[in-house]
């Protein structure tokens, strides 16, 4: 009789320790295999359009570029990737926002490992997962149509205001993102200009309200 087809799967998290711990658990079963890891978003982007793992378990605060917006590109991308989200947080917006971006499920960091098992099995058979111990008011908020203005900002727009939020300045933006000063500066004019926000400090609040950056 043929064995079953492994369930293939990408972690990505910045931290080391997390990603071992999580591995060790996964590599425990039988139907699963952990074929790369990633150590931040855009890292996770190149290795799920390479790979095409059938599931990735996406932190959703990572440097660079955060698995909100790593999420959202590929599911533009590798929409037959499923997603996993993965956060220390309960609170609604990180919820929503990665929800809203494509995620499959949103699991706890601090949930027991019988929990990460049920979450990945549920996300590659294409149910959703919410942890348990995210509440219900945070699923009501999900629910709701809600008008954000992060719907305003294009793909690099959000781009450079994490970048922004995680203090780099605008050469340094221009070096990491292959641009020109000018156009990043171009960038920052267009993201004030579109929310409302009339310096650095504002633009940073927004990003820590908006599940940008931790």
């Amino acid at each position: 009789m043929a064995s079953q087809r492994k369930i293939r799967i990408l972690l990505a998290d910045d931290h080391s320790v997390v990603r071992q711990g999580f591995s060790a658990i996964l590599r425990t079963q039988d139907d699963m295999d952990v074929i790369a890891e990633a150590t931040n978003g855009r890292e996770a982007i190149e290795k799920a359009l390479t790979l095409k793992p059938d599931v990735i378990v996406m932190d959703v605060a990572m440097p660079e570029l955060n698995g909100i917006e790593a999420t959202r590109r590929i599911q533009e991308e590798a929409p037959r990737s499923r997603i996993l989200a993965l956060s220390m947080h309960k609170d609604a917006v990180y919820v929503r926002e990665i929800l809203r971006a494509g995620a499959r499920g949103y699991l706890l960091k601090d949930a027991i490992d019988t929990d990460l098992i049920s979450a990945v099995r549920a996300v590659a058979q294409g149910d959703g997962y919410i942890s348990p111990a995210v509440s219900e008011a945070v699923l009501s908020d999900y629910r709701k149509h809600v008008t954000n203005p992060l719907d305003l900002l294009s793909s690099r727009e959000r781009e450079v205001l994490q970048m922004i939020a995680e203090g780099l300045i605008n050469k340094e933006i221009a070096t990491k993102l292959s641009l020109s000063v000018y156009t990043v500066e171009a960038h920052r004019g267009r993201l004030m200009e579109k929310l409302n926000l009339h310096s650095t400090s504002e633009l940073v609040r927004f990003a820590i309200r908006n599940g940008l950056i931790d």
